[in-house]
């Protein structure tokens, strides 16, 4: 015989609910499911995954002390706006930073691209696509300066997407 828990009724050992009260009879099947029948369950989202800071080879900026990059900032502008001249300016008036020699090392890798590219677009003026070609790269260049120059201004010293592939300027 079975006493019901609630109201202490005595039932049958078969009986599932309590004739009197109609509590259920929890046998350990069904106080298994019972119970985690009433549970309330919670959703817990996903904890987000953590990244590691993204290693970028090309950029050099840390290399650099704070106040050398914000003394010799303006010379290291010149270099991609003012091309042969800025990078001439550049060397005789900050010789001694390291931010601007780097930065002119990078306008003189420009230079020497845009040498090889006019000289080669000299020799094959008379085909038509080389001087597309030619147009296209300087448009490039051109761009890329732009990026560098914008790059300086933020306090940065990257080197250049295209220029940096070339093996035979290293």
């Amino acid at each position: 015989m079975k006493t019901c828990a609630h109201c202490n009724t005595p039932a049958e050992d078969t009986a599932v609910f309590c004739s009197n009260c109609g509590t259920p009879f929890a046998n350990e099947n069904q106080s298994a499911v019972y119970t985690t029948a009433t549970q309330q369950t919670y959703y817990q989202p996903p904890t987000p995954p953590t990244y590691a800071p993204v290693y970028d080879p090309y950029d050099h900026t840390a290399e650099f002390d704070a106040k050398d990059i914000s003394d010799n900032k303006v010379f290291a502008m010149l270099v991609y706006l003012m091309g042969v001249v800025g990078i001439l300016i550049a060397l005789l008036a900050s010789k001694d930073s390291p931010y601007t020699l780097f930065h002119i090392r990078q306008a003189l890798k420009f230079t020497v691209v845009e040498i090889l590219a006019t000289l080669c677009m000299a020799l094959l003026l008379w085909t038509i696509i080389v001087p597309i070609v030619y147009a296209v790269l300087i448009a490039a260049l051109c761009i890329i300066k732009i990026i560098c120059f914008v790059d300086i201004c933020s306090g940065k010293a990257k080197e250049p997407t295209i220029i940096r592939n070339l093996d035979f300027l290293k």
